[in-house]
């Protein structure tokens, strides 16, 4: 591995602005420093229903030596990330202080996902290279996807049936790296719209129906926050109103929640739905409720072979090889849905989506060696 190449890479990444559906700059480069390590890169059709300015990235590595065995081109294990940033995130300018990277102040850094994209092109580049010295690989692809901050949607729109059966590394999670997150919740949004009678509030508010004061008594009734220690709900925006002087007549309230359980996902949605409907039971207001299933939960058994590798490699690099359970999604939820054996991995990631953002360069260079490691071990898988 260059260690100084891998940083290079990953300085050059966080200074092409790639925000949700405007990744085509960042797929250009990457495409190219691909293509260059050996790799046959495509974009998939997906652009029109995300989107998005590009296609994912789809890349493989063939195996080294080159078998000639042209029916039999599926790698043996694929490493992804995500392309896009939140905002702020455009006009990046990283800073590099006591080993530690930052963004100058006034944007995120964009550690989240390019330190995954990043580690993805360095495997492949030490990869290759070692290769041309006689050292033998298998075949490693790449899954470089766009939309995944804005509900996954890169991952929903790819079509994996023709990406063969190996297990996937998403390389999107925080925590230092030899983290291995074998599970991940189901994530539901709701967003419900409260009907209820404007008036002037001065003069006639007793003709009025506060659709404001029915969406907090719906709030109020709901069980939110930690339910238990596999399951959230949270109410995260509550818009409504006109004017001061106006008594509200519809307010919005959106909110989620998140459960590893699919029968606890339930329980959750069932409770809130009975508090919405009951703020407005005996009133003249009325609430209609949107739901939406972003995502669906994914497990891995601690003595699953992907986990059990993945964990002795990161023990050989003397790196905190333990497992963990995930509150937040990532494409691997949606890679697991779709048939895939799917894992995240710790990449050093630090207060990601704020200006505080860090990205040590210690952790940078874990993840890849990691990376580089299970890939020359996932022939076993």
């Amino acid at each position: 591995m260059n260690a100084q190449r891998l940083l290079d890479t990953f300085l050059d990444l966080v200074r092409i602005d790639s925000p949700s559906l405007r990744e085509a700059n960042v797929a250009a480069y990457c495409k190219q420093a691909l293509e260059e390590a050996g790799c046959t890169v495509r974009f998939d059709t997906s652009a029109p229903t995300t989107g998005s300015d590009t296609g994912n990235l789809v890349a493989l590595l063939p195996a080294a030596p080159d078998t000639g065995d042209a029916s039999a081109p599926a790698p043996s294990l694929y490493l992804s990330a995500h392309m896009d940033t939140v905002s702020p995130g455009e006009g990046i300018e990283p800073v590099i202080a006591d080993g530690v990277i930052t963004s100058a102040g006034d944007t995120v850094l964009g550690g989240d996902d390019k330190v995954g994209v990043a580690a993805i092109i360095e495997t492949v580049r030490t990869l290759a290279e070692a290769a041309a010295s006689g050292r033998p690989h298998p075949a490693i692809g790449a899954l470089l996807s766009v939309g995944e901050e804005i509900g996954l949607r890169g991952a929903h729109a790819m079509d994996c049936r023709d990406l063969g059966c190996a297990p996937c590394l998403v390389l999107d999670a925080s925590g230092a790296p030899g983290v291995v997150v074998t599970g991940a919740p189901f994530h539901y949004l709701f967003e419900a719209t409260f009907t209820g009678r404007a008036a002037h509030a001065g003069i006639e508010p007793e003709r009025g129906v506060s659709a404001i004061a029915l969406a907090s008594k719906a709030v109020l009734a709901m069980q939110l926050g930690r339910l238990d220690e596999r399951t959230t709900a949270n109410v995260g925006i509550i818009s409504g109103g006109n004017a001061f002087n106006i008594v509200p007549g519809s307010c919005v309230v959106t909110g989620e929640f998140r459960a590893m359980d699919e029968g606890r996902a339930r329980e959750v949605k069932a409770q809130l739905a009975e508090a919405l409907d009951a703020a407005v039971c005996g009133t003249d207001g009325s609430v209609a409720v949107e739901w939406e299933e972003e995502y669906r939960a994914f497990q891995i058994g601690e003595d699953d072979p992907l986990v059990q590798l993945v964990l002795a490699e990161a023990r050989s690099l003397g790196l905190p090889a333990q497992t963990a359970v995930s509150g937040g999604g990532s494409d691997a939820n949606v890679f697991a849905e779709k048939g895939m054996r799917a894992l995240v991995l710790g990449t050093g990631m630090t207060d990601v989506h704020g200006l505080s953002e860090s990205l040590a360069v210690a952790d940078l260079e874990a993840l890849a060696r990691l990376c580089i490691a299970v890939a020359y071990a996932s022939d076993v898988l």
